[in-house]
């Protein structure tokens, strides 16, 4: 880990521009989970908000997939903008917890939402969204896209063991989606001004799920022994995040032409509300520049920016021409930024 903090892999950085945010929409499971619903574990609710900022999060209820979460807030999206459904020609979903490894959750939910388009999973754990968006930005940079359907959505209690007094508290689920429209005019001025994406794959320890595909197949004794469920090096994740996230923000800022000061709004990933505070507090900038709802939600991975840029946009935060700066990043370890003007 030692390694990973004094010598990180450098960023890769790219425009994407000529498309605008048509509309946005969300979802999030009815099921609240407050950190007093979690004392079976021996978690004092106030240590856990006082560690992560997380006050309750949501669960979905048996039988509910990834795919129903992603269905919702790609619906909520179309309501809002009169419903274009058949002229959406790209779909790309950002998710680590797919309903099966095989076909892709995307294809799922292309035929549900009645889309006739191509359809396709992007995975890069809690920067999925990031990836995700920057791949369907490429589409419409180049005008192979007219309208693209952008989504980012995690059901986290899939994967986290129910009895890890560690994991178990700071993630929930949720799920977010854009459509972005391909623009003739002001193509220079609409897009993103910037992105970044990168990976180190020297951290593919610190957050994995052991038995979850080809290196290791199911077996009952796995299972037994829990190995189906994530785990996360806590401190490590930590640290390389405080680290990797202010130097990329930096960085992706630096690469977009925009001074950081005109920046509407940053959406950080919602991990941890100690990080966050620690890369706002760096930059120096104010707490009215940053959203965080991990408070209700906790960490929904590949959901969390979505989620907060449709509570941002529907709450006024942000709108048409507003300038955003998002980063996500988690296991891989990946990473991905974007100074979005919308």
């Amino acid at each position: 880990m030692s390694e990973i903090l004094t010598s990180p892999r450098p960023s890769r950085f790219g425009r994407a521009l000529g498309f605008r945010v048509l509309s946005s929409g969300s979802a999030v499971p009815e099921r609240v989970v407050t950190n007093a619903d979690l004392g079976h574990l021996g978690c004092d609710p106030e240590w856990i908000l006082s560690r992560s900022g997380i006050k309750e999060r949501r669960h979905v209820d048996p039988g509910m997939a990834t795919s129903d979460l992603a269905v919702q807030a790609a619906e909520r999206a179309l309501a809002s903008c009169g419903d274009v459904r058949d002229q959406v020609d790209i779909l790309v979903l950002g998710t680590f917890t797919p309903d099966t490894s095989l076909p892709s959750t995307a294809c799922m939910v292309q035929e549900r939402l009645g889309i006739n388009a191509p359809a396709m999973d992007v995975t890069a754990a809690c920067a999925g969204f990031a990836y995700a968006l920057v791949t369907a930005g490429q589409f419409l940079a180049t005008g192979s896209s007219n309208l693209a359907m952008v989504i980012g959505v995690d059901t986290n209690s899939r994967v986290v063991d129910p009895t890890d007094i560690k994991t178990w508290p700071l993630f929930g689920d949720g799920a977010g989606a854009v459509l972005l429209e391909r623009v003739e005019e002001n193509q220079q001025n609409t897009g993103l001004l910037a992105w970044s994406l990168g990976s180190d794959g020297r951290g593919s320890n610190l957050l994995v799920c052991p038995m979850s595909g080809t290196r290791q197949p199911v077996t009952v004794e796995g299972v037994t022994a829990g190995e189906q469920y994530m785990q996360m090096d806590g401190r490590a994740v930590f640290k390389w995040a405080i680290r990797l996230v202010e130097e990329n923000v930096q960085q992706v800022v630096h690469h977009s032409g925009v001074p950081m000061e005109s920046i509407d709004l940053f959406i950080l990933h919602q991990a941890n509300l100690r990080i966050i505070d620690g890369i706002r507090s760096s930059l120096g900038l104010n707490e009215e520049k940053f959203l965080v709802n991990l408070d209700r939600y906790g960490n929904t991975s590949s959901g969390s920016i979505p989620l907060a840029l449709d509570e941002a946009w529907r709450a006024g935060r942000i709108g048409p021409g507003s300038t955003v700066l998002i980063c996500g990043f988690g296991g891989g370890l990946a990473w991905g930024s974007g100074v979005w003007r919308l």
